[in-house]
């Protein structure tokens, strides 16, 4: 084993993996109500250590650092008041702070921050980006009455959906116990089949469109720090590389 490579090599695969997740953040910078994922890193043990066996047990290797691991990824579902932008959509929602909205997809319901919604030929209020119909507290399509305009339409803040005066259906708003059991599964929605839900705190504005959660200049310079990480590891096993190669060529040759 030469320990060397083995922090640097553990450097490439952690700073790779790091690129691999901020790109995938600033894919997503203008993607409505996508939170970004982020990623932290731990040490390593070092290789004597990880192997275990006497024979690989060494007094000065063991007390010294096995480099950097990355731990799971994980998401960071922080509100910020000032991303919720107006849309000038009376169907438009966003959730002001904790909470996601219930969507009906093929395998069944699906959670998002994404507030988006129009209306099908039917009347049915279906999600933007899906086409899935939002569902109520109950698990229910919520229907209105496609013949009235718009702006009759009102969504208060607990997310009871009106046309005129007269309720039409509520939105299920609800939360999750552990945020972090929630999967990621395309088009902004989450599956929740592990995770416990609870009541939400967040409210609803209506004619609001919460944007991403990514700062692209942050996942830029991020970017560019990953980079520059990742490329010193490649050198540093190059350099080694190089210093083996003359300890084999040079400094070993019987003269």
């Amino acid at each position: 084993m030469i320990y060397g490579l083995w922090q640097s090599a553990a450097g490439l695969q952690a700073q790779e993996y790091r690129q691999v997740i901020i790109a995938n953040n600033l894919a997503n910078a203008e993607t409505p109500g996508f939170k970004a994922d982020r990623i932290a890193f731990q040490e390593r043990l070092n290789a004597s250590i990880t192997k275990g066996a006497p024979a690989d047990r060494h007094p000065v290797l063991d007390a010294m650092t096995g480099g950097l691991f990355e731990t799971e990824v994980y998401t960071d579902f922080s509100f910020n008041e000032s991303g919720l932008i107006p849309s000038g959509n009376r169907l438009d929602v966003a959730i002001h702070g904790d909470g996601f909205l219930a969507v009906q997809t093929a395998d069944g319901a699906r959670y998002t921050r994404d507030g988006r919604m129009t209306l099908d030929k039917d009347g049915t209020l279906v999600h933007v980006a899906t086409g899935g119909a939002m569902l109520d507290r109950q698990g229910r399509p919520i229907m209105l009455d496609p013949s009235l305009p718009s702006k009759d339409t009102k969504i208060d803040s607990a997310g009871r959906v009106m046309q005129g005066e007269q309720i039409v259906g509520e939105l299920g708003l609800v939360d999750f116990a552990d945020r972090q059991q929630l999967e990621k599964i395309g088009h902004d929605l989450y599956s929740a089949d592990n995770a416990r839900r609870i009541q939400a705190t967040g409210g609803i504005r209506q004619s609001f469109v919460e944007s991403s959660g990514v700062d692209p200049v942050r996942a830029l310079v991020d970017m560019i720090a990953a980079t520059r990480a990742y490329e010193a590891n490649a050198r540093m096993i190059t350099l080694q590389d190089e210093t083996l190669g003359r300890a084999v060529n040079d400094v070993g040759r019987v003269g």
